[in-house]
């Protein structure tokens, strides 16, 4: 037991220098962050020094994978900023945990208990970049059911005979939709309000989406711009009939997710009603032996 108090102190220390070696120096930086996003957000400056410290050059592929990922989020300016603080709130959760575990070892005299905080510890960045997957497979779901929508009305408008550009600024300003697609179709107007061409605002647009039916999109507008295309509305016609059989594979994919998701309460429910039913016979039954 003593020797469990001493590697906790420690560690305790250890935590403690850290946050305050690692405060100062990092307390505006991290500043921007969403405390209800990062709850972990104040202990963020201890693993931005470890990162420092050991001289972390976030150029492996790994990293230029999350980086891809953490663009489609957060936007490719602030992409290496958010990296830092992915890694950072990884680092400070395994010390959390490690020290959490090595508290129970002390208090339960059990080895087996740092073992298991270990290998909880190790499991942290899989977990965590897991759900950075997650965010990002919803991101381009929720991008997919509205796009086909955006895209019949563009249509509409380009018949009736509005210009491509007057058309795409009224779908997006009539719509007061809060979803994903309208927020980057918005960024899109104000980029162009903002000085920047229309092919630089949807080549910045696409991506960030990062999803083929965009990509498709984007080309297709981009061709109209830079040189004229009289077959726009019959290739777009095309891909919206393509984007609402995708958006019915999209529906139906979370319907499934949303019946695995009641699985495990039905399966809670059944055994309750079992136990309800099965109880007053086997009390019966006792009685009677």
């Amino acid at each position: 037991m003593i020797i469990g108090v001493i590697v906790f102190a420690v560690f305790l220390l250890l935590f403690i220098l850290l946050f305050f070696l690692s405060r100062g120096k990092y307390s505006d930086y991290i500043e921007p962050l969403d405390s209800n996003e990062y709850k972990l957000r104040g202990l963020l400056p201890i693993g931005l020094f470890i990162l420092d410290a050991v001289k972390y050059k976030y150029s492996s592929k790994y990293d230029r994978m999350l980086q891809a990922k953490i663009a489609e989020l957060k936007g490719i300016k602030y992409s290496m900023y958010y990296l830092q603080i992915h890694h950072a709130n990884k680092i400070v959760l395994m010390f959390l945990i490690l020290l959490l575990f090595t508290l129970f070892s002390a208090a339960t005299r059990d080895v087996a208990t740092v073992v298991f905080g270990i290998v909880i510890m190790l499991a942290i960045p899989f977990f965590m970049d897991r759900e950075l997957r997650e965010k990002v497979n919803k991101r381009r779901l929720s991008i997919q059911i509205d796009f086909p929508d955006f895209l019949n009305k563009l249509i509409l408008l380009v018949n009736a005979g509005m210009t491509v550009s007057r058309a795409l600024e009224k779908s997006i300003t009539e719509n007061d939709k809060d979803t994903v697609l309208y927020r980057e179709l918005r960024t899109v107007l104000a980029d162009i309000r903002g000085g920047k061409s229309e092919t630089g605002a949807f080549e910045d647009f696409a991506n960030r989406c990062r999803i083929p039916e965009i990509t498709k999109f984007v080309s297709v507008l981009l061709q109209n711009f830079n040189k004229g295309n009289a077959e726009m509305v019959s290739i777009l016609r095309l891909q919206a009939t393509e984007c609402w059989e995708m958006r019915k594979h999209a529906a139906k994919r979370l319907g499934e997710e949303a019946s695995s998701k009641m699985l495990f309460p039905m399966m809670l429910m059944f055994i309750a009603v079992i136990l309800i039913v099965a109880t007053p016979a086997i009390l019966a039954l006792i009685d009677s032996m």
